[in-house]
Formats: C-alpha cells, sequence, structure tokens
C-alpha cells in the first residue's frame, strides 16, 4: 500500500514538473499560427531554412483555412469544429499536412513558443470588425495553452496596386490606403496587452516595393509571389522572433537571386525597426 501511495506520488510530481516546463527549455522554438493563406505565405516557405542556417532548431505548424477571418476561427473554436488543415513542419524541415483537425487539437500538439493571430486579408485594416473576435480568440487559446507560450500578430500586407480582390473596395482600391489601415490596426492591438510581438511582414512588403523591384512582391494581386515574396515575409519573422539582424543570415533560396535577396532581407530589417511606416530600400 505504502509503496502504491509512493509511487502515485512520484509519477504526480513528475507530471506537475512537465506541466511547468518552459517551452523555451527544449531549444527548439515551437510557432504555431491560427491562420490562412497568408499564413502559408508568411511562415510555411524559407523560415525554417532561416532558422537552419544559423543552427536554430525550429517547429513551425499552421492551422489552415483559406481566407478564414478571425471570426470563423472563434466559432470553430466554440464548437471544437474540426476543420483546418494542419500543416506542420518538423525539426527535420519536412512538411507534414493533416486534414481535419481542431484548434484544440494543435493547440495540445506541441508545447508551443509562440502562437499566431491574423484577421482575413480584405477585414485587416478594419478595427472595429477585429476587435469583435481577436480578444475571444486569444481567451480561448490562452486556456488552452503553457501560461508561457507567446502570442503574436501577424500584420499582413496590402494588395498589389491593380489587384482585382473584392475587398480591394474596403479600402477605395488604394493600396496606400490599405497599408495605412493594416499598419494602424496593428499599432492598435499591439497596445491590448495580449501580444509580445506584432510580426510587421505587411510593412515589409510595402518596403520592399519602394525598391528596384517595384509593385512585383505578389502572384495574383494579393498571396504572395512564390520566391522572393514568401522570402521577404519569412525574413520579416525571422528577424522578429529571433532578435538577430536578418541581413547577417546567409540562406537565399534557390530561385531568389543574390540583389532579390539582399532588398528582401533589408525591407524586413526596416520593417523590424519601423513597423508601421514606409521605409525606403535603396537598391
Amino acid at each position: 500500500m505504502r509503496k502504491s501511495i509512493l509511487l502515485l506520488f512520484v509519477i504526480f510530481t513528475h507530471l506537475i514538473a512537465f506541466a511547468q516546463v518552459s517551452p523555451k527549455d527544449d531549444g527548439v522554438i515551437k510557432i504555431l499560427a491560427i491562420g490562412n493563406s497568408f499564413s502559408e505565405d508568411g511562415i510555411e516557405n524559407y523560415l525554417h531554412e532561416l532558422g537552419t542556417a544559423n543552427g536554430k532548431k525550429m517547429i513551425i505548424g499552421n492551422l489552415y483555412i483559406g481566407g478564414a477571418p478571425l471570426s470563423l476561427h472563434v466559432k470553430n473554436a466554440n464548437e471544437d469544429a474540426a476543420k483546418y488543415q494542419y500543416r506542420k513542419i518538423g525539426l527535420d524541415g519536412k512538411k507534414i499536412t493533416t486534414k481535419d483537425v481542431r484548434i484544440s487539437q494543435a493547440l495540445s500538439n506541441e508545447n508551443w513558443d509562440y502562437i499566431s493571430f491574423q484577421q482575413a486579408s480584405p477585414l485587416s485594416g478594419k478595427f472595429d470588425v477585429v476587435i469583435e473576435s481577436l480578444p475571444k480568440l486569444v481567451s480561448y487559446v490562452r486556456g488552452k495553452v503553457n501560461p508561457e507560450a507567446q502570442f503574436v500578430y501577424h500584420q499582413t500586407w496590402a494588395y498589389q496596386h491593380d489587384s482585382n480582390h473584392k475587398g480591394f473596395a474596403n479600402y477605395n482600391r488604394d493600396q496606400l490606403t490599405m497599408y495605412k489601415a493594416i499598419a494602424d490596426v496593428s499599432k492598435k492591438v499591439s497596445k491590448l496587452g495580449d501580444f509580445k510581438y506584432i510580426i510587421p511582414a505587411g510593412t515589409a512588403i510595402q518596403n520592399a516595393r519602394t525598391s528596384s523591384m517595384g509593385d512585383t512582391f505578389t502572384r495574383d494581386g494579393y498571396h504572395l509571389q512564390l520566391d522572393y515574396g514568401r522570402f521577404t515575409a519569412a525574413c520579416t519573422w525571422y528577424e522578429k522572433i529571433f532578435g538577430e539582424d536578418v541581413r547577417k543570415n546567409s540562406y537565399k533560396p534557390e530561385k531568389v537571386t543574390e540583389l532579390q535577396a539582399k532588398i528582401a532581407k533589408e525591407a524586413a530589417h526596416k520593417a523590424v525597426k519601423k513597423p508601421y511606416s514606409v521605409s525606403k530600400v535603396k537598391w
């Protein structure tokens, strides 16, 4: 009897110790996005490679529903709905996609360091719409994860100047109007007290558009160009999460030229320095 009680006590104390382990104690940075195709553009490509180039161990997850707004994530959380593609990039850099996953399942799948929130792109410059759902989703997630997990807000980008996306009408079909609205929303979100970081990917893309490459950073008017477009966003994530100057990172995707990589890294670096205003890239 005494041995049984002792065994139960040992097991219980081990469980408590496990529950209190900081996510950062294992030497692996683990990032989960509750997102859509814009989080796909931001973190599923090149971020892991940037980390590997500087000896970082990373696990990256993306809860994906195309075009999903915050309100849909709240609905799915409340209903514990198995609606997501869960795209997970492991330590080895390989991506595995699992269908019909719940938010709750992904939250418990790893001891996440960072969890990212974002609004659907047509609504990302509408603070009144963001604030209707964001606190509810934040509250739900906070109740499911390690207390030391930190939240970040992914600032998305304005559409290409000639985009045919119907959501562009929310901003008078003007790129700078859309960018300023998104920047203003993310600045207000930063003051809510829930978020460790704002990831200024939108500002990085807008910075990059001032370069010699111009307004070429999307592939269809709103999703990022597959190589240097996505690389610009990944560079922004890298510098903000790790606090390291991405310009000193040696990694460059094979299909990205030296000049494109230089512009992407500079645009990202300047965005981290000034996340809510445009900085010109000289090349």
